[in-house]
């Protein structure tokens, strides 16, 4: 029997892969389940560099449907903010406004 541990899966349903596979053959409880720590920090980690990423990639209706809900949560939140500084430093208070009527589309 493989006891090889690849994914976590949220109480939702969403599903993310390890970024390495963890082996808890032969390995006392204390260092594999460390081992599932480190590798859920490090897989959330990857899939919200690659959501961040994708945003800029992917048509928004599609992009939402394919990342797990903190994902599109918090990338979402990191161009909206990046957007907003934008339109106010090209536009002041008018770029801001006409970056919201733009949102409201």
């Amino acid at each position: 029997m493989d006891d090889t541990m690849t994914n976590m899966i949220s109480g939702e349903g969403e599903n993310i892969a390890f970024v390495r596979k963890i082996d808890p053959k032969d390995r006392n409880v204390e260092f594999w389940m460390g081992d599932v720590e480190r590798q859920m920090i490090a897989s959330v980690r990857h899939v919200m560099e690659y959501g961040i990423e994708d945003y800029l990639e992917k048509d928004r209706n599609l992009w939402v449907t394919i990342h797990p809900g903190q994902v599109v949560l918090n990338a979402s939140q990191v161009h909206w903010t990046t957007d907003v500084e934008k339109a106010f430093d090209e536009g002041g208070c008018a770029g801001v406004k006409e970056y919201h009527e733009f949102l409201e589309k």
